[in-house]
């Protein structure tokens, strides 16, 4: 049996707009407003982990299509970075869309779609797993795809002979659309009151965006 560590070293991969969608379901917070750090030294006092580096991860909208959430994402991730944040960002992709409203009127739409951030946050995951930087992974997520990684996760632990954990927190209220984290990955329920003490009191949100 594999010896557990005095310290557990825990790092948090944050799928920034997984967890703001689901944030904003479960609580109704308009905007991500949450500080990636702290929640992350959060999650860990819960478990009596030692939090070391924080990675986040998010698309970035086109400023053409999107003026107020590209600036907002813009002056964020400056925020981050200076607070010692790993941030990986990719642009999101647009498609068009017929929606028809009530009325039967139809218009065609924008939607956006992140490509690329989930392979990077596994990719991730598994380089900093093989390079002994972590005993726990807090993924910040409820993508179900991300479960691809928990095997590959156990296997470098048995190479290495570690008990390399997963964590899984996510928002957990009365109006969650989903209440489930990671399949096969230690699930952590935050309820608002747990959530709203880790928020960033700094509204990044454009002033004045068309």
């Amino acid at each position: 049996m594999t010896a557990e560590p005095a310290v557990k070293y825990a790092m948090a991969f944050i799928d920034g707009q997984n967890l703001y969608q689901h944030a904003k379901d479960a609580f109704g917070h308009h905007h991500p407003n949450f500080d990636p750090r702290k929640l992350h030294a959060a999650v860990c006092a819960a478990h009596c982990w030692t939090p070391n580096l924080v990675r986040f991860y998010t698309g970035i909208p086109d400023t053409r299509i999107s003026p107020m959430w590209a600036g907002y994402w813009n002056s964020r991730i400056i925020a981050m970075k200076r607070a010692g944040i790993k941030v990986t960002t990719r642009p999101l992709r647009y498609r068009e869309q017929q929606v028809t409203d009530a009325l039967g009127n139809t218009e065609t739409v924008q939607v956006a779609q992140e490509k690329g951030i989930d392979t990077r946050l596994v990719l991730d995951i598994v380089s900093t797993a093989r390079k002994k930087q972590w005993d726990v992974a807090v993924i910040f997520s409820q993508d179900q795809d991300l479960a691809e990684v928990v095997q590959e996760v156990k296997d470098i632990g048995e190479e290495q002979g570690r008990n390399l954990e997963i964590c899984c927190p996510f928002p957990c209220g009365p109006n969650a659309t989903s209440r489930r984290g990671i399949y096969k990955t230690n699930w952590f329920p935050m309820d608002q009151t747990f959530y709203d003490s880790c928020l960033d009191p700094k509204d990044y949100r454009p002033k004045n965006t068309p």
